[in-house]
């Protein structure tokens, strides 16, 4: 499904030049990937480039579960932010995760939002950038 990043180092402490950090498995999935995620037997979001399987959680969000259903396979940051979470939110979302947007996708997203600011700006003189 997603591509995995296997570089498992470790600090074997045997003197110097043998440092090495620690770095996590992390599974990476493409926007197509997430984008089928989107039923309530399934329902992954994408919050701050992370991925979250909110499957289990749709009953419980306090909110309702046609908020989470509203951005199923998608990119949820702006609502997620909107809402104003709190810490408790935000730490239990972390239960959910499964991955992170594959790098390649994170540009297009920055890219496609960084033209509808200057868009709007154009658009609209006057209004920040």
């Amino acid at each position: 499904m997603g591509d995995e990043a296997n570089d498992k180092l470790l600090n074997t402490g045997d003197g110097p030049g043998s440092e090495k950090s620690a770095v996590e498995d992390v599974k990476y999935y493409t926007l197509e990937e997430i984008r089928v995620h989107n039923m309530s037997t399934d329902t992954w979001l994408i919050i701050h480039d992370k991925v979250y399987d909110i499957t289990g959680f749709l009953e419980e969000h306090p909110g309702g579960e046609e908020v989470l259903l509203e951005q199923a396979g998608a990119d949820a940051t702006e609502s997620f932010e909107d809402v104003g979470h709190s810490t408790d939110a935000r730490e239990m979302l972390e239960q959910y995760y499964v991955g992170e947007v594959h790098l390649d996708d994170r540009k297009k997203e920055k890219s496609k939002d960084a033209m509808l600011r200057i868009q709007r700006k154009a658009a609209i003189p006057g209004l920040p950038g």
